[in-house]
């Protein structure tokens, strides 16, 4: 069996338009669809789409959330759920090519992979800013930390049933998937496309929102960060200590009077500023470690298709 675990955040166009082109493929797969759609606290009719296939389609799967917890906890949920040997991970716009799982499926079983993942050739059609600061992104977080990201990877993917059950086996609340893909170390070959427009609808990814998740990123896969403001500590009170000394030279030496006030409070804003950075980086991971403590559940269900039958 083939789980296919689908996202969905206010998509009741997509979801009809998604389903037929999966059907296609399905018909020239030998394995058995099962899809499982998680409505993330979709204020459109998504939930109604999802109830409508899963009557008339005894294959389809569908949970819905009681409010939107974000497309990470979907993915885990849909990872929870899904019982096929293999499982993929696709987004509802038809931005991942349906017709690339028949490669990823015959790559994984005529090898000894245990992921196919894609990734996207160009970022035509993308808002230039975005593309700059995600090539960036992960330019950093390569050189900060020991997972390695993929530039351009997709969370289209296919992985076995071992490599799935070893992600569920990170239980932790803040998670960045595209990292955990990668932390957990199974072999993983990457296929290339062409970037792809929405068929229907417009994206929730602010420039904002990816700003933030890119954050994220950096402080679940790096302790660069607190290493940096460590360093900027230091480097500030050696300098203040020269800069102490120096001060107090010139006044033994040349009977300097106290005069100076502009570069003084200038000095005291750097620090100041300097301070307040260290401390918001600290604070960021300490809010990580405040939400894992709390031990709240990544999601809470509110309805499945199990209602239908009852």
């Amino acid at each position: 069996m083939l789980s296919i675990i689908v996202p969905c955040f206010n998509e009741e166009e997509a979801i009809p338009l998604f389903f037929v082109e999966m059907e296609r493929v399905n018909e020239s797969v030998i394995h058995d669809f099962e899809y499982i759609f998680i409505n993330d606290g979709s204020s459109d009719r998504t939930l109604e789409k999802l109830r409508e296939l899963a009557r008339m389609h005894p294959n389809v799967r569908y949970i819905s959330f009681s409010r939107n917890f974000g497309k990470e906890a979907a993915l885990y949920a849909g990872l929870q759920a899904s019982k096929g040997e293999l499982v993929t991970v696709m987004d509802v716009d038809l931005q991942d090519p349906p017709e690339l799982l028949l490669r990823m499926i015959e790559m994984i079983e005529s090898s000894d992979i245990d992921c196919v993942g894609t990734r996207r050739a160009d970022r035509i059609g993308e808002p230039s800013i975005r593309s700059f600061f995600a090539k960036k992104f992960y330019q950093l977080i390569n050189r900060i930390s020991d997972t390695e990201m993929v530039d351009g990877a997709r969370d289209y993917r296919l992985m076995t049933r071992q490599m799935v059950d070893a992600v569920l086996e990170l239980t932790e609340h803040n998670r960045f998937s595209k990292g955990l893909f990668s932390w957990v170390g199974f072999k993983t070959e990457y296929i290339s496309f062409e970037n792809r427009e929405r068929t229907v609808g417009e994206t929730s990814w602010s420039f904002w929102k990816l700003f933030n998740y890119s954050i994220d990123g950096i402080v679940n896969f790096s302790d660069a960060p607190l290493n940096i403001a460590s360093f900027v500590g230091a480097f500030s009170c050696v300098a203040s200590g020269i800069a102490m000394l120096f001060i107090i030279i010139r006044a033994l030496v040349f009977g300097d009077p106290t005069a100076g006030w502009p570069s003084l409070v200038t000095i005291i804003l750097f620090i100041g500023g300097v301070q307040l950075l260290c401390i918001g980086i600290i604070g960021k991971y300490i809010g990580k470690i405040f939400m894992e403590t709390k031990k709240r559940p990544v999601y809470i269900v509110k309805e499945t298709e199990k209602k239908l039958d009852d």
